[in-house]
């Protein structure tokens, strides 16, 4: 991932994405917060609140939108330009929500930046290579507290041909049943609970993304 023209990009415009979050995002997330019960940390404290990891957080739409509602919120990008335009966002909201939120610049194919374990892991509109891909998901899938989300949304490979906008490379696009077949190997923790193609309204004709929404068992 060339992170330096993800840099320039974020630097060419106020907010690339916009500032409300994403409409599938909130479809499938909001009130999520009143049932994502963190367990005890191993010294026996207890979260604040349900905890989200936002890979490819962006300028922070979806991360602000989270931390308003009470989750606590690791939102971690590989542009440093995108972090720092989030962490300015923030400052305009109260100081309880912007606690809530920490921003980081990380290499996102790095372990590392999956460290921790969470209630909520969004990977929305991150686009690799298949097999890079392919290890991001299952890393996310296994950092989730039982109980916990994935929600994975992006670019479908049929956007290409019959959408609009989006990446125009088919190599690092995906389906639904991509995503199935990345999680495969972990059917046995993993539940599907969604996976569909959804369209989304843009300036021109609808996009369409892939969609899977999948839940860690519990026990």
């Amino acid at each position: 991932m060339d992170a330096a023209a993800w840099d320039e990009r974020y630097a060419s415009t106020e907010l690339v994405w916009g500032a409300p979050p994403n409409s599938t995002v909130v479809e499938h997330i909001h009130g999520l917060e009143r049932t994502a019960t963190p367990p005890p940390e191993p010294d026996g404290t207890v979260p604040e609140g349900p905890r989200a990891l936002d890979l490819a957080c962006g300028e922070g739409r979806n991360a602000l939108w989270l931390a308003t509602h009470g989750w606590q919120v690791r939102a971690v990008d590989w542009s440093q330009v995108a972090v720092d335009k989030g962490r300015t966002v923030a400052t305009r909201l109260s100081r309880s929500v912007r606690t809530r939120i920490t921003w980081e610049c990380a290499d996102l194919t790095d372990p590392a930046a999956l460290a921790g374990h969470y209630e909520l892991v969004l990977m929305v509109f991150l686009h690799l290579p298949p097999d890079e891909r392919r290890a991001l998901v299952r890393r996310a899938a296994e950092a989730l507290t039982p109980g916990g989300t994935l929600l994975v949304l992006g670019h479908d490979t049929t956007n290409v041909s019959d959408g609009y906008g989006g990446p125009q490379d088919p190599a690092i696009l995906f389906t639904p049943d991509d995503i199935r077949a990345d999680l495969g190997p972990l059917s046995g923790q993993i539940r599907i609970a969604v996976a569909e193609r959804v369209l989304r309204a843009t300036e021109d004709r609808d996009a369409i993304d892939a969609l899977v929404v999948a839940q860690r068992r519990e026990g």
